[in-house]
């Protein structure tokens, strides 16, 4: 995906990955907020795991080791939550899989034919959406995990 508009912005995040259980370096595109004060709002959904969600502001500066714009702490949080999904049942068409969920309001990009990462709106119901999480799991269809729950989607399911 490339964003020529001038309200984009390409920053570089540098993680420990829970789900890859190693430092991570994943680019992802952001729209400006306060560019004079380092102030960027996420605009992509994370593939590894990093403490951010899609719509959280944070702030980011010039890294001349990295020679690029560099996330340095999350300012606001949006409420988002992001889930990866690795499909582990031979013959599951992981594009069936992503239609079901964005049936639910989640939007998903996949980076291969087995695993995708999800959006899931401050808006939406986690209830709902875990119980589907939960059956597809307990099917032996795939793994899921839950990087970047927000405290909203965390009390709904603790409650």
């Amino acid at each position: 995906m490339t964003k020529k508009n001038n309200k984009y912005t390409k920053v570089l995040f540098r993680y420990h990955s829970n789900v890859l259980d190693e430092t991570t370096v994943e680019t992802m595109w952001a729209i400006k907020v306060d560019e004079k004060n380092g102030i960027y709002k996420l605009d992509s959904i994370p593939f590894y795991g990093p403490q951010i969600a899609t719509d959280d502001e944070f702030f980011a500066e010039y890294d001349e080791l990295e020679q690029m714009l560099t996330y340095r702490k999350t300012t606001k949080f949006s409420g988002n939550s992001i889930v990866l999904i690795s499909i582990i049942k031979e013959g599951i068409d992981k594009e069936i899989i992503r239609e079901e969920f964005k049936s639910m309001n989640c939007t998903s990009e996949g980076l291969n034919d087995r695993y995708f990462s999800m959006e899931i709106l401050a808006s939406s119901n986690y209830l709902k959406i875990k119980t589907k999480l939960e059956e597809y799991e307990n099917q032996g269809i795939f793994e899921y995990a839950e990087p970047c729950l927000s405290d909203k989607h965390r009390n709904e399911i603790n409650n």
